[in-house]
Order: structure tokens, then C-alpha cells, then sequence
């Protein structure tokens, strides 16, 4: 997910990673002495996007319950877990103290671009893999063009939910134009209105106007109104649920009856609470997947789900985490009877078609995997399946 502010970061990062340089190969990985492999789980538990994490960590969670029934290679693994509370700083610190204290084999998180690019460079240093389930930004596997050797990912890219998002608006909606209102605060929804601008203009449409607001802001109506005045047919809103559920409600209140679509920064139960069911109608998203796929992986994973979180319904961050415990165990069975870290980044590294909940997937040359996007719609209040979109 989002990306800023990281000038300060990185400089943080660079004495960080001077002290932990060297420490963190096979020698400070999980203890392999014992029955018990050590993971590290860096997720915004707390503060402003804890949604995501919590959902995040309940996912991987049930997936290591299952997992450590049958065990790996006579071994269990054990979740060791840091709560960044949202914030980048919070995860560098995380990131340093799972790596240097707990000795973990390999760390899953944090849930958005921002707080996973705060812990690259001490996992590149110190040669631990992180696996960040939702981070979308490019960057997060590739910065400034060079590979992060041991960073991974289980989501695919802004670039092409904002190429679906594209497509799904002119070929589905039938929309010739267009409105693209960001978070100017946040790279995740600038690279995502980004590749929907181009994509939308490279299939014949006309973006009419563009509009920015910040993160925290609340009032957006005088906004609104602008883009109401220019009568596009569509409006792309890639943000995070807390702003655009007060964007759709307000909107909905000015008039603006045209479809709306947003991509997985807007999969939050809290989207429902702020928004209204009734302002959602007719409002879509780009997601990793739907509990309503008839899918039996799908289905299977919902049922399991439920069951074990009282009866709530898993969303994609619940999957996604679900399939980054999985992707990081397959990892870890392949890496052989003496695990380390630097095996499991090398059988990361080399996955080809593994059957998760979120599809079928194989790790390119990036570290990202390939794999299709799903489309939902909000009907009634309730996230439903529209499409699947393959890559």
C-alpha cells in the first residue's frame, strides 16, 4: 500500500542496518535446535490502518494452526508477532527486534508499501526474507530499479489493479469519461491513478478532470462539487477506506449517482459503518479475491474461517495472509531438514504454480507473483462477486 515520508526513514534505516549488519544470516535465524521455527509477524495491529493488519494476522494465524497439525519436516512453526502500530518508524523498529532479539527465519508484513519499505534494507543486510501480504508499490520488491533480494510479496502490483480498474470501467460501465480523485499524501494512490489514467486514455476515454485531498481530511464537498460540474461518467477514487468512505457518502448526499470504483485500500469493514449501504451502490473495487467466488479452495478457506473467528467473514487481507503463511511454509518444506534463511529465500524465489486461495501463482523475476485480480461490487452493503480478471 502507500508510501511517504521515507527520506527520513531510510536514514534511520542506514544506522539500523550498520548495527545489524552481518547478524542476521543463518546464524541468528530461528533455532533450528528446537522443534519450533520462529516467524516474525510485523503488522499495523494498532493505529490508523490496523484493519488491514488485524485481518492480516488472523489469516496467517489459522493457516499456521493448520499447518502445525501435520508440522514441517518434524517441526512447527511459531509466530512471533511486533505491532508497528501503523507507522514506519514503528515498523524499522519491529523489523530490528524480530531480526536481532527473536532471531526469526523470515517475517511477514506490514500490510501497506510504506511500513514494508521501512524494513528492506535490514532484510537485504542481514539476509531475512520479508513477505509483505498487501504492499503493493513496485518499490517494495524493486527500489530505484535494483532488486530486494529478500523481499517478497503474495499481492500483485498497483500498476495492474489500476489497469483492471481501466478496463472494467470502459468495457464493462461503457464510460467515456472520467474524473481520478487521490490521496496526494500517498504514493499508493498516486502510482494507482497513475496506470488507470493511461490505461483508461489507451482505450479511447477522456479523463475530465483530476482532484487530490490529503490524508485525515474529512470534508471533501467543495471537491466534490468540482467534479460533479464536469459530468464524468465514472469517477476512480484509489484510497484507503477511512477518507473515501467519508468521499462516497458525501458524494452520494451532492448528487453524484455515476459509478464509482476504488481498489483494495477501500477493503475494510469500517468502509460500511462510514459510507452507508446505500451510498455504496453502484461503487466497485479491484481485489485479491471474494468470499462469494464459488471457488471450492475459496469456499473451503470461508468455512474455515468462520469457524474458527466466530462466524465473521474473512476479507482479502484475511486472505492474503492465509496464503502468505502458506507460500512462506511451502518455502520452508523446500529449503530441506536444516533451515535457514537463505535457503527459504532462494525456495521463495523459485516458486511456480502454487495453488493459494487468492489463485494460482508463480514468482516472476521481481519477486512479484502472477496472478489474476477480482472485481466486486457493493450490493446492499455486501462486498459480491462480479468477475476475475487474469493477468
Amino acid at each position: 500500500m502507500k508510501t511517504k515520508k521515507l527520506a527520513g526513514i531510510f536514514m534511520s534505516l542506514s544506522l539500523g542496518a550498520a548495527l545489524l549488519s552481518g547478524c542476521g544470516s543463518s546464524d541468528s535465524a530461528g533455532s533450528n535446535a528446537s522443534d519450533e521455527l520462529l516467524i516474525g509477524a510485523n503488522l499495523e495491529l494498532t493505529g490508523g490502518v490496523a484493519s488491514y493488519g488485524q485481518s492480516i494476522y488472523e489469516g496467517a494465524n489459522l493457516a499456521f494452526k493448520e499447518i502445525n497439525e501435520k508440522g514441517i519436516n518434524g517441526k512447527k512453526l511459531k509466530f512471533v508477532k511486533y505491532d508497528n502500530k501503523s507507522t514506519a518508524e514503528e515498523a524499522m523498529n519491529g523489523a530490528l527486534k524480530l531480526i536481532n532479539q527473536d532471531k526469526v527465519l523470515a517475517i511477514i508484513g506490514s500490510a501497506t508499501s510504506t511500513n514494508t519499505l521501512a524494513q528492506v534494507e535490514l532484510a537485504n543486510k542481514n539476509k531475512v526474507p520479508i513477505i509483505t501480504a498487501t504492499g503493493t508499490s513496485p518499490e517494495v520488491t524493486v527500489t530505484k530499479g535494483k532488486l530486494n533480494e529478500y523481499v517478497f510479496r503474495t499481492c500483485f502490483i498497483d500498476p495492474f489493479q489500476g489497469t483492471v480498474a481501466a478496463n472494467f470501467s470502459t468495457k464493462n460501465l461503457s464510460a467515456k469519461t472520467a474524473a481520478i480523485y487521490i490521496d496526494n499524501s500517498s504514493d499508493y494512490s498516486k502510482g494507482l491513478a497513475a496506470s488507470f489514467k493511461e490505461s483508461f486514455e489507451a482505450n479511447g476515454g477522456s479523463v475530465v478532470t483530476e482532484e487530490a485531498y490529503l490524508q485525515k481530511d474529512t470534508d471533501f464537498r467543495a471537491t466534490l462539487t468540482r467534479i460533479k460540474s464536469k459530468q464524468p461518467d465514472f469517477i476512480y477514487i484509489p484510497g484507503y477506506y477511512e477518507e473515501v468512505g467519508l468521499i462516497v457518502k458525501q458524494a452520494r448526499e451532492l448528487g453524484i449517482d455515476v459509478p464509482l470504483m476504488g481498489a483494495d485500500g477501500w477493503d475494510s469493514p469500517k468502509l460500511l459503518e462510514i459510507a452507508g449501504a446505500d451510498a455504496l451502490t453502484k461503487t466497485f473495487i479491484t481485489n485479491h479475491y471474494s468470499s462469494g467466488d464459488p471457488d471450492v479452495k475459496i469456499q473451503s478457506f470461508v468455512e474455515a474461517f468462520q469457524k474458527e473467528y466466530k462466524g465473521k467473514k474473512p476479507d482479502a487481507f484475511a486472505a492474503l495472509g492465509y496464503d502468505t503463511a502458506y507460500f512462506l511454509a511451502e518455502a520452508i518444506k523446500n529449503a530441506g531438514e536444516e533451515v535457514t534463511s537463505e535457503k527459504i529465500q532462494q525456495a521463495l524465489a523459485e516458486t511456480k504454480n502454487l495453488q493459494l486461495v487468492s489463485g494460482t501463482f508463480t514468482i516472476d523475476e521481481n519477486h512479484n507473483p502472477i496472478k489474476s485480480a477480482t472485481i466486486l461490487r457493493y450490493e446492499k452493503g455486501e462486498q459480491v462477486f462480479e468477475t476475475k480478471v487474469n493477468p
